[in-house]
């Protein structure tokens, strides 16, 4: 007997379940074609459903009503709200502290970090180091970040698998004295540990694998600011320790801002680092204005 066919069944259980969210089209009128930060809204005052961020708000919030894999979240979206920014680093600095202020139940990215940590050379051997003892903004030997311990020591065994490095001299698993580590059997293993390459080589190969994520210490001695200008706006990002403190519209406002630094923040320093040290933007050493 013939097989019956699921597939219209399926199609017609999809557009059972998404529906256009016509009770949001009233909040798309006020949305316009520039950079900023959306919320989408649901019963709870307190709490956003989903919380994200664009160079175009009115474009990339209309492909979230068309997209049939966020029906659950645009089900219980009640209305929808946005603040503006003067370019992509604004929106991108806002985003991450709102979802970290405010936990959206639709976001699973820019969860508050606890476990911050990185990789620190000590007598040659890598060890993890964690954010909460450790001031990254001023520590001049660290590598990499890494959300917990475990990811930290699984990015050491790729390095460690793709340069031939030991995993007895890493510490990643137990090596006995005067024997080559089973990995040196297989060729894994350049022989580190068993005389057939100097331990200043397996260190200069280390070193260099790591220096490619090397963290980048602030380089001034108090906070800046850096002005993004926009299409229509400009604003001044008060910075310290990699920290994103706020966004003003005048330097005059930057004093209310200058708070000292809670601690390295994680996110202000991947989405920062490039435009910061790069010279593509106006810096201002507040520091030296005081």
């Amino acid at each position: 007997m013939a097989r019956r066919s699921t597939a219209p069944r399926l199609e017609f259980e999809a557009e059972a379940i998404y529906q256009y969210p016509e009770h949001l089209r009233q909040w798309l009128e006020g949305l316009p074609a520039l950079p900023g930060v959306y919320l989408f809204h649901g019963e709870c005052e307190t709490m956003p459903l989903y919380i994200g961020k664009s160079v175009n708000l009115r474009s990339r919030v209309l492909s979230h009503l068309r997209t049939p894999d966020e029906a659950a979240m645009l089900r219980q979206a009640r209305r929808i709200t946005f603040i503006r920014t003067a370019g992509e680093i604004g929106a991108l600095l806002l985003e991450a502290q709102l979802i970290k202020q405010q936990q959206p139940l639709f976001n699973k990215r820019l969860r508050r970090n606890r476990q911050l940590c990185a990789l620190q050379l000590n007598d040659d051997k890598p060890t993890v180091v964690y954010a909460k003892e450790v001031d990254f903004a001023r520590h001049s030997g660290l590598f990499g970040l890494f959300a917990n311990r475990r990811a930290a020591l699984q990015a050491l065994q790729s390095i460690a698998d793709q340069h031939q490095l030991c995993y007895g001299l890493l510490g990643l698993e137990p090596l006995s004295k005067g024997r080559p580590c089973f990995r040196s059997a297989l060729k894994r293993c350049a022989g580190a540990c068993c005389g057939k390459e100097s331990l200043a080589d397996h260190r200069q190969r280390l070193v260099s694998a790591l220096e490619q994520s090397r963290v980048v210490c602030w380089p001034w001695r108090g906070p800046i600011a850096l002005r993004e200008q926009g299409a229509d706006m400009a604003q001044y990002h008060i910075i310290h320790h990699w920290l994103w403190l706020g966004a003003v519209d005048s330097l005059d406002e930057a004093r209310e801002l200058m708070i000292a630094a809670p601690g390295f923040d994680s996110d202000g320093y991947k989405i920062l680092c490039k435009p910061v040290i790069g010279g593509e933007y106006e810096i201002i050493d507040l520091y030296e204005e005081t």
